[in-house]
């Protein structure tokens, strides 16, 4: 029954990332439909992602307080509601709404999910479970490109939004049929928001994932693709074959390091140090290059990369480890909040710098991308800090038992 109820909530998971991408592939007609430029494009976007963070820690309070089911129902039906305001928009406005009620829906079923997880799979097996819920949410992803292409050139654009808005009814569907999950029971322990970010623990997993998450999350979201070709000088087909190699590493990696994470739980900092490090040091490597780096070192970031998405989600063990199942839903809230702040951070400061110099020659994407370096020595400090912080409160409560 945990895997029927798992799988359920994972098949609502894929429907919300096939939402959350199905804009990004549909850009040229929505610029052609809404009648926007390159600025309306990127204000739909944006108000998405916003409104996707804005909710997190929300959220993540209301999970806590009236189950997973009902929170995965609600974010279904709101996005299969955007996905048809979307659908039947003529205009920048009712464009915008369809997104944020898209953005809105998406924040509720992520959070829902690894609740799921911390609440039906044991310990050790919790980081596979995790990391295999990431995983498989990619093929939302991938089933927002070429299907939705040829959709839309097939039966156009309104037949293929309501075609999309239909996909959230049958997953709102499936989690009324399928899925069990009654409203949490009140305890003993300390509720909500507030206690969730006093426990040093979900600080610990708010900056791992917010270390990790970053880099790679900007360079696939943004700018990877014009660093490789008009930094590093790649054609756009190479410069896609290495976008698409480490979404497909990270996909390979994210397994076993949720094994290793469940099979070295006192370890994890360690794995999480490693990621930072690489990280940083893989990008000295491509950013000290004098000129334009071979292929071979861009292979080896992209490689290097693909950990840091399965890095982060050891974010949120550490919110299952150190939080009871009353506030998981506002743990992970908060540890999922902190990834994106830094994920759009970095996102906003290299398109700063790329502004400030006037181009985007390889010069000025190596100082651009030198903003990761305070970010990832802040998150190492913290993880440093908040797992000495974790641990002397475990062992003060293991003395005191």
């Amino acid at each position: 029954m945990a895997m029927l109820f798992w799988a359920t909530g994972v098949f609502a998971y894929v429907i919300a990332v096939f939402h959350r991408q199905s804009l990004g592939v549909s850009s040229i007609e929505a610029a052609a439909r809404l009648d926007v430029g390159a600025a309306g494009l990127s204000i739909l976007a944006m108000l998405q992602l916003l409104v996707y963070a804005a909710m997190q820690v929300p959220v993540g309070v209301f999970v806590d307080r009236l189950g997973s089911k009902r929170m995965l129902i609600a974010g279904a039906t709101v996005m299969a509601c955007g996905e048809l305001v979307f659908a039947l928009a003529e205009g920048l406005l009712p464009g915008i709404a369809g997104r944020a009620l898209i953005g809105c829906g998406d924040a509720m079923t992520f959070i829902s999910v690894i609740r799921l997880v911390s609440l039906h799979f044991p310990a050790h097996r919790n980081p596979v479970m995790v990391q295999l819920t990431g995983l498989i949410g990619q093929l939302g992803a991938i089933a927002s490109a070429v299907p939705l292409i040829q959709s839309l050139h097939a039966y156009g654009w309104t037949p293929t939004f309501l075609g999309a808005a239909g996909l959230g009814v049958l997953s709102a569907f499936l989690l009324i049929t399928l899925l069990r999950d009654s409203r949490p029971e009140r305890t003993g322990e300390p509720p909500g928001l507030k206690a969730a970010w006093a426990e040093p623990g979900t600080r610990l997993g708010m900056w791992t994932h917010a270390a990790t998450q970053c880099s790679a999350a900007a360079f696939l979201l943004l700018w990877g693709y014009p660093f490789l070709v008009q930094g590093q000088g790649l054609d756009p087909s190479t410069a896609g074959v290495l976008l698409s190699t480490l979404t497909l590493c990270g996909m390979a990696c994210g397994p076993l390091l949720g094994y290793l994470a469940g099979r070295f739980p006192f370890h994890r900092s360690r794995m999480v140090l490693t990621v930072i490090g690489t990280t940083a040091a893989a990008w000295t490597a491509v950013l000290a290059w004098p000129g334009q780096a071979p292929l071979w070192l861009l292979v080896l970031l992209v490689v290097v990369l693909a950990a840091n998405g399965p890095g982060s989600m050891i974010g949120f063990d550490y919110a299952r480890t150190f939080n009871p199942a009353a506030r998981i839903g506002a743990a992970t809230g908060i540890v999922n909040g902190g990834g994106f702040v830094a994920s759009m951070s970095v996102i906003a400061l290299v398109g700063v710098i790329l502004d400030l110099a006037g181009e985007t020659g390889l010069d000025a994407f190596r100082w651009a991308f030198a903003v990761q370096y305070p970010i990832w020595a802040l998150g190492a400090v913290q993880v440093l800090r908040y797992r000495g912080k974790a641990r002397r409160l475990l062992l003060a409560a293991q003395t005191s038992a």
